[in-house]
């Protein structure tokens, strides 16, 4: 550990340690983070998000030995970029990213030039925001970032100055009730700033020789083979066939020890238990004939017989998987979100988007997952469909980084904001260009209504509305407007507030934790009170929210 009173450079080896803490301390404090979530919903994810960029981060460097901090900055940039989550790791990529080009040609950096990598930091960041916001880690960064300013006027020693930072940094994280009404009307303080400060913190901790539990971290692999590629079997002949049964005595005693070796003989994957009276049976064989016809030649009466076939179960998961990522569609290709079997069957094959990223809500896909979606396609002009607002900001920085094709993101935040977009797209693609193609996919999705329904995670008090852990609660277009303690009283009171009354088509999506039966229920009592609606279902399995609703 490192307490030094007198720490006046830090160089690329400290640096890496320095990240290392700040990653600890987040990963220790992130389920803090992730309940200050304004909204009482069970998909509070910033403390995730950050995690998750800032593990990405240190993973560049986790291997690296190099005293040079400008080298080491690089590529924790390089790291938080890709693997940013969220609005809130794509901020932060963005701090990490100015932090870099500040220290860029330097080998160490003092006093003085660590206050210019935080300026430049956070000028970074906020310039990465379409429209920044006062009151978030923008804010928090930004106060902390002029508290070390000040200090390095007069202060050489770094360690003086990450004490700086932090205290400026809770004092400005308490304050942003006060700046953003929305967080004083749900008494928290901003998840994101609150999550940076606990990076900056694990990092003076660390300065000051503090117990923040440090261990080994090791690096994830970048370099992974494609999916189809890692389940190719290794045996030209395939899978085989998966085969169990019970061996019961009818004549002598059985010998276990025998068995299990003759077994082990036949095939692989062997699993031989019993005793002298009853013996079960595990094996992988290419023909399943071979170790049914040994046992009923060893004398025994079979019981149970299992026989499946892996090479066709590979086959079907596959073809399946392949359905989930999409059809290979020419000119404008679509890269889309969704969570849930059903919703990305229903992208992939009826609304013909050519590659489907699984996540939405609690798993946020990185800027680098969007890459990789769209370094696979064959299509030189792409649109992505985040789907939700917590994911725009990662799909807009994959479509700045995406080289030698032309991709522009629109900005759907949910399911059925998406869904329409996509109808759009179905309808309009062989007659319009790209950007055209875009404006009408951005123009469809703004007249569709989403409402969403699901359980409260702690009392709130927003918009007008009261809610008590545990309860059912509706939101329209992401604004909580409903709450109540029966969901079809729920939704029914949803539907009105979103005036479904006035529109023509309510479609439900279903959750992976609701019956068909379940929705058919609740459809038809819905029919009875909007009769002048159509209702379609769809089964969407997409977790946490039993009902995702469209109204159009």
């Amino acid at each position: 550990m490192v307490a030094s009173a007198n720490l006046v450079a830090c160089d690329g080896h400290l640096l890496k340690r320095l990240t290392e803490a700040g990653l600890v301390w987040l990963e220790s404090n992130q389920e803090k983070v992730n309940q200050l979530n304004v909204f009482p919903v069970p998909d509070g994810d910033t403390g995730t998000n950050m995690y998750l960029t800032m593990r990405k981060a240190y993973d560049e460097i986790a291997q690296m030995d190099d005293a040079h901090v400008g080298n080491v900055s690089s590529a924790i940039a390089r790291g938080a970029l890709m693997g940013a989550r969220g609005n809130s790791g794509v901020i932060l990529s963005q701090w990490w990213r100015g932090f870099a080009h500040a220290l860029q040609a330097q080998p160490v950096f003092d006093a003085q030039l660590f206050a210019q990598a935080c300026k430049t930091a956070v000028e970074t960041a906020y310039k990465g925001v379409v429209k920044p916001v006062e009151g978030t880690m923008l804010t928090v960064s930004r106060q902390a970032m002029e508290a070390v300013a000040e200090r390095a006027e007069v202060e050489p020693n770094l360690q003086t100055l990450f004490e700086a930072k932090v205290e400026a940094a809770y004092a400005s994280l308490r304050g942003t009730p006060e700046l953003l009404p929305v967080l004083k009307d749900a008494g928290v303080v901003d998840s994101g700033g609150q999550g940076w400060t606990f990076i900056i913190e694990g990092m003076l901790r660390m300065l000051r020789g503090e117990d923040i539990h440090i261990r080994s971290v090791k690096a994830v692999a970048v370099q992974r083979p494609g999916w189809q590629e890692a389940l190719v079997p290794d045996d030209e002949e395939g899978y085989g066939y998966d085969v169990q049964f019970l061996m019961k005595r009818l004549g002598p005693a059985f010998d276990v020890d025998a068995v299990r070796a003759a077994i082990s003989e036949i095939g692989w994957s062997t699993l031989v238990v019993g005793d002298e009276n009853l013996i079960k049976v595990h094996v992988h064989v290419h023909d399943p004939g071979v170790p049914i016809s040994y046992a009923i030649s060893s004398g025994a009466a079979l019981d149970d017989v299992v026989v499946e076939n892996m090479q066709l179960q590979y086959q079907q998961y596959v073809e399946d998987r392949r359905t989930r990522e999409g059809t290979p569609v020419e000119g404008v290709a679509v890269v889309t979100v969704a969570s849930g079997d059903g919703l990305r069957h229903l992208f992939a094959q009826d609304l013909q988007a050519a590659s489907v990223i699984a996540g939405g809500q609690t798993m946020n896909p990185s800027t680098e997952d969007f890459l990789a979606a769209i370094e696979r396609l064959p299509n030189d002009e792409i649109i992505l469909l985040p789907n939700n607002a917590n994911v725009i900001m990662a799909a807009q920085q994959a479509a700045a980084l995406a080289q030698d094709k032309k991709v522009r993101v629109v900005p759907s935040r949910t399911i059925p904001q998406g869904i329409s977009a996509m109808f759009a797209y179905m309808n309009t693609r062989d007659e319009l260009d790209h950007e055209q193609l875009a404006d009408e996919m951005n123009a469809a999705m703004i007249s569709s209504i989403s409402c969403e329904v699901t359980t409260a995670t702690r009392a709130a008090a927003l918009n007008g509305v009261s809610v008590r852990a545990g309860q059912i609660i509706g939101l329209i277009n992401d604004v909580l407007a409903v709450a109540g303690d029966d969901l079809t009283t729920v939704v029914h009171d949803l539907l009105r507030k979103a005036g479904a009354d006035k529109r023509e088509l309510v479609t439900l999506y279903y959750g992976q934790d609701v019956t068909r039966l379940a929705a058919e229920a609740l459809a038809d009592t819905l029919r009875a009170a909007f009769p002048g609606q159509e209702f379609e279902m769809v089964s969407g399995g997409q977790p946490l929210y039993p009902y995702i609703i469209g109204v159009d």
